[in-house]
């Protein structure tokens, strides 16, 4: 019997246990995947504490997963045992909608599937995902691992990586352009790597001073104390465009007041509360514009992970233990982590 470790919550209030399940068997065109490294996202702990009201219990969080294929069903063609593969948020569409056609399944008009919490769209049954010894992938949703790139540092990428490279490049950020990244947390240092490779002119925005040398350190040109009115002013009317990736409730004007005429803020943090509506005005007499952006398509996230190979992008992380995921999970909460928890699944191994 083909049986997989993971760590799992039975319920809102339980902390993340060892829980053993049944993987399905390889279909045609499936691929296990022995997970190497896998990736500690917000997102999971929402999910593990049902805080989206969505959770389908057990739950068995991760969608940041690099792993090695252990075998294939007898029609894959993309992939072969023993390459180094990564797994993102999704693994299935409907293939059939608009969204899907052009290549967008993250937008999948009949809802894409869900790496954890999810519907397989042939059983129904629930899908598990990375905090466990293996997956079982459509090769579709499955991803090429550039070989120069740090294994571990590579897991945040698939999600972490595709967020805030799709809304860049959706945008056309590159050279000319003044680019401004707010918050530096999982998402927001990857924001500043990636718009940097692209050859903006990346401009942080934190509220924490103590993040000022750090921010330079990962390819910002300058920092700005958000909370320094005087700052701000003198960014009026200069941004192209600003990726906003902070998760908390706050007030938006300050920022769109920073856009030049036609410039655009996207958001890629869902906050628990919707943030207060914006200034009308402020975006009607500029046509400026407020956007929202989530991950990325299979072929988006591809090109986002050879364009971090091409510019030796990986994510800044602290390495964890299977056993250590309940109190990352604590120390994610009060933002103690630069920037990324991955786990070490070869500790689930035991």
């Amino acid at each position: 019997m083909n049986i997989t470790h993971a760590w799992a919550a039975q319920d809102a209030k339980s902390k993340l246990a060892p829980f053993d399940y049944q993987p399905r068997e390889l279909r045609e065109h499936d691929v296990q995947i022995e997970v190497i490294y896998c990736g500690v996202c917000h997102s999971d702990l929402h999910q593990a504490r049902n805080e989206w009201k969505n959770t389908i219990f057990p739950v068995v969080p991760g969608h940041e997963i690099v792993g090695r294929v252990t075998a294939v069903g007898g029609h894959t063609h993309k992939y072969k045992v023993g390459d180094i593969v990564g797994v993102g948020c999704m693994v299935d569409s409907c293939r059939s909608c608009a969204s899907c056609d052009e290549g967008l399944e993250q937008y999948c008009e009949n809802g894409f599937t869900a790496t954890y919490n999810g519907e397989d769209r042939q059983t129904g049954d629930i899908t598990y995902g990375g905090y466990s010894t293996q997956v079982v992938v459509n090769e579709d949703f499955v991803l090429r691992i550039p070989e120069n790139l740090d294994l571990a540092g590579t897991a945040p990428l698939l999600c972490a990586g595709i967020t805030t490279y799709s809304p860049l490049h959706h945008w056309k950020v590159g050279p000319g352009k003044k680019v401004g990244i707010v918050g530096l947390g999982g998402l927001g240092h990857m924001g500043v790597k990636i718009a940097h490779a692209m050859g903006a002119h990346v401009v942080l925005f934190t509220t924490s001073p103590s993040k000022i040398e750090d921010g330079k350190r990962l390819g910002a040109d300058e920092v700005v104390i958000s909370k320094d009115a005087d700052q701000m002013a003198a960014h009026v009317n200069s941004f192209d465009f600003i990726l906003n990736t902070v998760a908390a409730e706050h007030d938006l004007n300050p920022f769109i007041n920073l856009l030049r005429r036609d410039g655009n803020m996207t958001l890629v943090g869902v906050p628990e509360n919707n943030h207060p509506s914006p200034d009308v005005a402020s975006l009607i007499f500029k046509r400026r514009s407020v956007a929202g952006s989530l991950i990325g398509g299979i072929k988006e996230t591809q090109d986002m992970l050879d364009f971090c190979g091409k510019h030796n992008i990986t994510s800044d992380i602290e390495m964890i233990n299977m056993n250590e995921i309940n109190e990352a999970y604590e120390r994610m909460l009060k933002s103690d982590v630069k920037y990324r928890f991955v786990i070490d699944i070869d500790t689930l191994r035991g």
